[in-house]
């Protein structure tokens, strides 16, 4: 396929002139004269150099790379109809759809960028964090340095013992199973040569524990909804988990609130003065 310079720099710039700093969940400021977000904005919301993206924009430097398509489109909040157009206008077939996709719909990410004040984070239904607020990697650790199957939560529980840390050991009997019962309930859904089904073949013959809670059949174990975290510089944390499942995917919005004038609530407030940044 060759790329369409002229029509993938016109669609660029339209994304981008349609989009509002409010939209991805930056500051107007009161001297603001653009219409739209500027290009340094886009290229930040989509981790590239203000120059490459100028060049698209210009119809001009390299074709983008698919990986680099993808950026753009989870960076201008474009529907799955919308990336796939940019895709085609970038010389490149357009990305399956369904279950495997880790493109987070817009509706979703509006509502995610104004969540700022409490953890946050956008996962898939194999529990591998797409996007996360500073007060959730603060809460949760940083999930962007995982990479593999290593990204789901589920296989970091029976794989790395470090990720138990983060939950009391009275609590971890009940995660193993949930756990084993969520993977058993997507892999239902999905199917044998699906990512769920990679990811159990990975646990069996990696976990002795994973062969054993997977042996017991068990479905239908829920998360629930109040979560204790063991944090090492606020102490333990009682949170509720609210969750907004996108209507469209297979994504989930995971909120964490503490109920107010609680310890807990007292704890988030200081974590979040230690997630704030400095400088």
């Amino acid at each position: 396929m060759v790329i369409d310079r002229a029509g993938l720099a016109a669609f660029l710039r339209s994304r981008r002139e349609a989009l509002q700093p409010e939209d991805v969940g930056l500051p107007r400021g009161r001297r603001r004269r653009t219409s739209g977000l500027r290009r340094e904005e886009v290229a930040a919301l989509c981790h590239m150099s203000v120059d490459y993206y100028a060049r698209l924009e210009r119809q001009r430097g390299p074709q983008p790379s698919e990986q680099m398509v993808a950026a753009i489109a989870q960076g201008l909040h474009l529907t799955v109809a919308e990336r796939d157009h940019l895709h085609l206008l970038a010389g490149h077939r357009a990305p399956e759809r369904g279950a495997g996709t880790d493109h987070v719909g817009p509706g979703m990410l509006r509502v995610f960028d104004r969540l700022t004040d409490t953890p946050a984070e956008v996962v898939t239904e194999l529990g591998e964090t797409l996007r996360q607020n500073a007060l959730g990697a603060a809460l949760v650790g940083d999930a962007s340095r995982h990479e593999g199957p290593s990204r789901s939560i589920g296989y970091r529980w029976f794989t790395d013992p470090a990720a138990r840390d983060l939950h009391p050991v009275e609590d971890h009997d009940f995660y193993s199973r949930m756990y084993a019962s969520g993977l058993r309930g997507v892999l239902a859904l999905r199917g044998p040569g699906s990512r769920a089904a990679h990811l159990v073949d990975l646990l069996t013959a990696s976990s002795e524990e994973f062969r054993a809670r997977w042996a017991e059949q068990e479905v239908g174990i829920r998360p629930r909804q109040v979560k204790r975290y063991l944090h090492p510089e606020v102490g333990l944390l009682e949170l509720d988990c609210q969750v907004l499942r996108d209507p469209e995917g297979t994504h989930s919005l995971l909120v964490w609130t503490a109920p107010p004038g609680s310890a807990s609530d007292e704890r988030l407030r200081l974590l979040s003065v230690i997630a704030a940044p400095t400088g």
